[in-house]
C-alpha cells in the first residue's frame, strides 16, 4: 500500500484531485482539468502498464456539451492527459453513446481490462487499458432490454461491481430497470432483483424495471452487496439472488448515495434525501451509518453545517481502506466533507467547486 491519498473529485465544470499523506489533516488540491466539461468519474489502475505509462493511471469520463464523451488517462497524476476516445455501439444498434458514467479497472489478474458504463444503458470492456472497446453484449442485447426506461437521470449504467477474486462474477445497475449479475464473465445475465419494491409501478414487485441508485460489495465477504434504490435500501446475503429492505430507522426510503466499510461487512453509510420530489437531506445533512448490515441506523452530523439543503448524488460518497477508514461525500454546492474517524464526525475539505458530480478514492 502506498503513503499518500488521492480524492479524485468530479464535477459539472472539470475535474479535480486531492493529495494528501495517510494522516488526511491537509490536502493539495490540483485542476480544473477539462475545465467547463461534466466529469461524470474518476478511477485510478494501479496495476501499471496502461497506455499512460507503467505507474498508476487516473482515467477520466468526460462528457462535453460540445464534443459529446471522451475518456482520458493520466499517467504522472493529471500533469498531462491523453484522450483516448470512448466506447461506440455497433452501427446495427441503431444506439449511440451520449454520456460515459462510471469506469471501473478489472482485477489484478486481469491486466489492461477496464470496463465502462454508459448511457443508453450499456457495458463495455477494454483489453488494452481504454485504447479499444467492444460491447457486453450478453447485457446490452438483453431480452429485457426493450422494458428498460429512463430514469431523471437518463437509461444509464452507472454502476459495475466486481467480484473481488473471481473474475467470472459481475454486477450491473441500470436506471431504471435494475440490478442485473452474471457469473460466466458476461456472456450472460440474470436479473437480481428479488425482494425490490418499484413503488412507481403498478406491479410492486416486478422482474425488470427498478430504479436502482446504487450497489455496493464488501470485498471481505463478497455475497453480501447492498443497494440503495429510489424505493429503499437494500441488503442480499446471496450474492444479489434475492433482496431484503432495510429502510426501518432511516427517514426516509429514498437516497443515492452507498458506501461499505473495507473491513466490517455490517458497517454501512448512506445519505438519504427527503424524496423523489424535495431531493434535500431531511432534517438537515448528515451520513447515516449502520453497525449491524441495516438493522440499525445512527445519524452523524457533527461538523457538517446546519441546516442544509444540498444533495449528493450517487457517485458522490468514496471511502478509503485505511484505519480508521476515511469517508468522503461530495455536494451540489460544490462542497467537500470528510472524516476520518470512520464517520463519527466531519470537517470541511474543499469549498466552491462547480457542482460535485462524483467523488472516488485510492491510496497509492
Amino acid at each position: 500500500m502506498g503513503d499518500k491519498v488521492l480524492l479524485m473529485v468530479g464535477t459539472k465544470k472539470g475535474a479535480f484531485l486531492f493529495l494528501s499523506d495517510k494522516q488526511r489533516q491537509k490536502w493539495e488540491a490540483h485542476g480544473p482539468y477539462f475545465a467547463g466539461s461534466p466529469i461524470y468519474h474518476l478511477a485510478c489502475d494501479q496495476r501499471g502498464g496502461g497506455p499512460a505509462g507503467d505507474g498508476p493511471q487516473i482515467y477520466a469520463a468526460i462528457n462535453s456539451r460540445v464534443w459529446g464523451p471522451e475518456i482520458a488517462v493520466s499517467g504522472d497524476m493529471g500533469s498531462n492527459w491523453q484522450s483516448i476516445g470512448a466506447p461506440k455501439y455497433p452501427a446495427d444498434s441503431g444506439l449511440k453513446v451520449k454520456r460515459v458514467w462510471h469506469l471501473e479497472p478489472g482485477l489484478h489478474s486481469q491486466p489492461g481490462v477496464l470496463y465502462a458504463g454508459v448511457e443508453p444503458a450499456g457495458l463495455f470492456v477494454s483489453r488494452d487499458g481504454g485504447l479499444n472497446w467492444e460491447g457486453v453484449d450478453g447485457l446490452n442485447r438483453h431480452d429485457s432490454r426493450d422494458k428498460w426506461h429512463p430514469g431523471l437521470g437518463g437509461l444509464c449504467l452507472h454502476t459495475i461491481i466486481l467480484h473481488p477474486s473471481d473474475s467470472k462474477r459481475m454486477w450491473a445497475g441500470i436506471s431504471a430497470a435494475g440490478v442485473f449479475r452474471t457469473e460466466d464473465g458476461g456472456k450472460t445475465w440474470m436479473l437480481a432483483n428479488k425482494g425490490v419494491r418499484a413503488d412507481f409501478l403498478p406491479d410492486k414487485y416486478p422482474e425488470v424495471g427498478q430504479c436502482v441508485h446504487k450497489i455496493a460489495i464488501n470485498p471481505k465477504e463478497p455475497q453480501v452487496l447492498y443497494q440503495q434504490n429510489h424505493c429503499g435500501m437494500y441488503r442480499s446475503a446471496d450474492g444479489g439472488v434475492t433482496w431484503d429492505e432495510m429502510t426501518g430507522g432511516l427517514p426516509s426510503t429514498f437516497g443515492f448515495p452507498l458506501a461499505v466499510h473495507p473491513e466490517d461487512t455490517d458497517t454501512v453509510y448512506l445519505v438519504p434525501l427527503e424524496s423523489d420530489g424535495n431531493r434535500v437531506p431531511p432534517g438537515g445533512l448528515a451520513v447515516y451509518r449502520s453497525k449491524d448490515g441495516g438493522q440499525t441506523w445512527k445519524a452523524h452530523r457533527k461538523g457538517l453545517p446546519q441546516p442544509s439543503y444540498v444533495n449528493v448524488l450517487r457517485e458522490g460518497m468514496a471511502i478509503d481502506s485505511l484505519n480508521p477508514a476515511g469517508i468522503y461525500i461530495g455536494c451540489q454546492d460544490g462542497s467537500i466533507f470528510a472524516s476520518q474517524d470512520d464517520g463519527d464526525s466531519w470537517h470541511e475539505l474543499a469549498r466552491y467547486l462547480p457542482p460535485v458530480l462524483s467523488v472516488s478514492c485510492a491510496i497509492i
